[in-house]
């Protein structure tokens, strides 16, 4: 009855933390750079998508950038060459990183701990090197000036305002997915079977932030491929709290608005956010959220 009652009580301050992320969002583009807000909703939706991997499935990911990038690149092609909507070249985007999830998962599953993240990465860097020189990514120059285009026909994505609320409603769809897959009976057996599926999914969710982030930019590149990217989902996930549903929000959120105010340093953001990193391993062992949960929990 105890573990129940603590259940229940967390599930309610779950949703009461849902409804000030929701609040947030809404009234921060008055305050703060949207294009900034829209980074970070891109970035968070990844790190849930990779924390939903390794934080209740157990499962290492050196790779996840290769569902970020091949997401951004299929989205990105789909609007400036094919001509298509938005909504499409999304759900195009998210279909390629799922297939290619399946078919990395197939070959990557068979192995566990180090050898799976290191297969994960090897198979990253294979992908990096082919987008590197396949005609239609464009190479080193990635595809530019990608069109947001009109959305179901009818509303203008090039207008600040539409694109904000629109990847604002990706973000929470796709949080909304790992929610429920996280408060399912599936979710409760992850750690201990249904590795395949759960790698699918993460690349799934990876592939609706890449797709959603190559129109907020207008631009898909080597970056968001390269194996830097991936350590980077690590960093985010590990500093906001692995293995909690709001953690990779926040790390997401800390990380982005340091490579955005610390840009001037150059390389040293890198330094910087190696001694974040230091100082959250050190003081909140549990990530941010993972500490204040516990220390929220304590308290009752």
């Amino acid at each position: 009855m105890k573990s129940s009652a603590m259940h229940d009580e967390d599930l309610r301050h779950q949703w009461v933390a849902l409804g000030l992320m929701f609040a947030f969002f809404a009234i921060a583009p008055y305050f703060v750079y949207p294009v900034f807000l829209m980074k970070v909703m891109c970035f968070a939706l990844f790190a849930c998508a990779f924390n939903l991997l390794l934080g209740f499935g157990g499962l290492l990911s050196f790779g996840h950038a290769m569902f970020f990038g091949t997401a951004g690149y299929a989205a990105a092609h789909a609007a400036k060459v094919w001509g298509w909507t938005p909504e499409w070249c999304i759900v195009f985007a998210t279909l390629c990183a799922t297939v290619l999830a399946w078919v990395v998962g197939l070959l990557a599953i068979r192995r566990q701990g180090i050898y799976f993240a290191m297969i994960t990465l090897a198979l990253s860097q294979m992908v990096f090197f082919v987008y590197l020189q396949m005609p239609f990514t464009g190479g080193e120059d990635g595809i530019q000036g990608v069109p947001r285009g009109m959305l179901f026909g009818l509303l203008d994505l090039g207008v600040p305002s539409n694109m904000y609320i629109f990847v604002m409603a990706v973000f929470f769809l796709g949080f909304g997915l790992v929610w429920r897959i996280v408060h399912s009976p599936f979710g409760q057996v992850l750690k201990d079977q249904f590795k395949l599926i759960a790698f699918v999914l993460s690349g799934w969710v990876a592939g609706m932030a890449g797709g959603t982030k190559a129109l907020v930019f207008q631009l898909a590149s080597l970056t968001d491929v390269h194996w830097t990217m991936s350590g980077e989902v690590v960093l985010m996930t590990l500093v906001g709290g692995l293995g909690t549903l709001f953690g990779p929000v926040v790390g997401a959120a800390v990380i982005v608005t340091m490579q955005n105010y610390l840009a001037q340093l150059g390389s040293w953001v890198t330094v910087v956010q190696g001694l974040v990193f230091v100082v959250c391993v050190m003081l909140f062992r549990k990530g941010i959220i993972g500490e204040l949960a516990s220390k929220l929990r304590k308290s009752l």
